[in-house]
């Protein structure tokens, strides 16, 4: 942290900011110095904001997306092509699908990927519920867009093993994605083109 000697509420409140990505303590000072002393209705509004999500933010009960309702918007709606299921690491990587234009399917959010390491196994990233999906019969296709991380590729590989032994095809994103790339990054057409030429696993 910052040798810095603000008041106890005010180095709590650059602390706090410290803790979210990307975000370091010069940045977090100038935030909470900036609200305090030019902004303090967009704190207010941020606090509650905040306050709001951190009450009401759940998962989909199908997906396991970030939702306020137990079902996501994109898992209610009839329009979804319900025999095409896009696996991916986080929500935003649905954002980062969505806006390709490209994918009219279903998703599957991990929230993570294989780690022994860090403790994270299939438990954690909600395969019973995935395998359940696969044993109701309506998925005909698996499309697994972990990221090209070696914890990315080892999902994928675990994920496509569990597909095939449910008769399903599983087919992984193509060329496009570099090694070590994570899709909530990757620009829009690159992406669109790796979903239309993903290749089977």
């Amino acid at each position: 942290m910052l040798n810095h000697s603000f008041s106890p509420l005010i180095d709590h409140l650059i602390e706090a900011l410290c803790r979210l990505p990307s975000i370091g303590p010069k940045s977090a000072q100038r935030l909470a110095l900036h609200i305090l002393q030019h902004d303090k209705s967009a704190g207010e509004t941020l606090a509650n904001a905040l306050t709001q999500s951190i009450e009401q933010v759940g998962q989909c009960q199908h997906c396991r997306t970030l939702s306020e309702t137990p079902q996501c918007r994109i898992c209610a709606s009839h329009k979804r092509d319900a025999s095409l299921l896009c696996i991916v690491e986080s929500p935003a990587d649905i954002l980062a699908i969505e806006n390709t234009g490209s994918f009219s399917g279903l998703y599957f959010v991990l929230m993570g990927n294989l780690s022994p390491l860090d403790g994270i196994g299939p438990e954690e990233l909600g395969i019973g519920l995935l395998e359940q999906r696969f044993q109701e019969g309506e998925i005909s296709e698996v499309i697994i867009a972990t990221s090209a991380t070696m914890e990315g590729q080892a999902t994928a590989h675990y994920i496509g093993e569990l597909a095939k032994a449910a008769n399903i095809k599983a087919s992984r994103l193509a060329q496009g994605v570099p090694v070590g790339g994570e899709l909530e990054y990757l620009d829009h057409s690159t992406l669109a083109h790796a979903l239309q030429e993903r290749r089977e696993v």
